[in-house]
């Protein structure tokens, strides 16, 4: 019959090794889709990985370079079947070197990074440009907004707290209640008229 102690650290020991098992599962979940859409991971030699590998607090998960926070900072698609990378490209726009196929440019092109080189077998976009600071239109946001870069060619104006609206001309919070409203007496108006209408054709027929 085995120690008393010796169950109690069995016993802790298939929890500790359960607790890690789950913490693996949610983060494998929580693992972006641009990720893993394409079969196998980051080859050792590519300057993802040595990216990665050189940079304190990095990881390699599936085709990505993450930081802790779940945050691409680089991708590396090449030896894919691709023509284009598809629908989840969006979360990779915080990526800082991006390797993809021969046939895939580089989003937004030469004006969204400082330097693109290609190969026989692939592209290598390295060093994303802030748009916000490269575009030579100051008036591209309004005054009550402010240039945010949203990935590779993309940026976005985002308006100052107190202001909303079109080119963030509206002051004051966004009234929610006065927006449903106005849309529910909508909806209920067209839903009361179209109901009197079919109601006035079936009395006719």
């Amino acid at each position: 019959m085995a120690p008393r102690g010796r169950s109690s650290i069995t016993i802790l020991v298939r929890w500790a090794v359960a607790l890690l098992l789950a913490l693996g599962v949610e983060r494998a979940l929580a693992l972006p889709e641009i990720c893993t859409q394409c079969p196998g991971s980051v080859q050792n030699l590519s300057k993802v990985a040595l990216y990665c590998k050189t940079t304190r607090e990095l990881m390699l998960h599936a085709r990505c370079c993450l930081n802790q926070n779940g945050t691409i900072l680089g991708l590396d698609l090449q030896n894919c079947s691709l023509e284009d990378p598809g629908p989840d490209f969006h979360q990779a726009h915080t990526t800082i070197i991006m390797i993809l196929p021969q046939d895939v440019n580089c989003p937004g092109g030469i004006n969204a990074w400082n330097t693109i080189t290609s190969y026989i077998d692939n592209q290598i976009c390295q060093g994303q440009k802030n748009l916000c600071n490269n575009t030579g239109n100051p008036e591209m946001c309004p005054e009550n907004g402010s240039c945010v870069p949203d990935g590779p060619g993309f940026l976005q104006c985002v308006c100052a707290d107190g202001f909303h609206g079109y080119k963030c001309m509206r002051q004051g919070s966004f009234s929610l209640l006065m927006f449903f409203g106005i849309l529910g007496s909508t909806t209920l108006s067209i839903s009361i008229l179209l109901w009197g209408t079919q109601r006035r054709k079936a009395k006719t027929s």
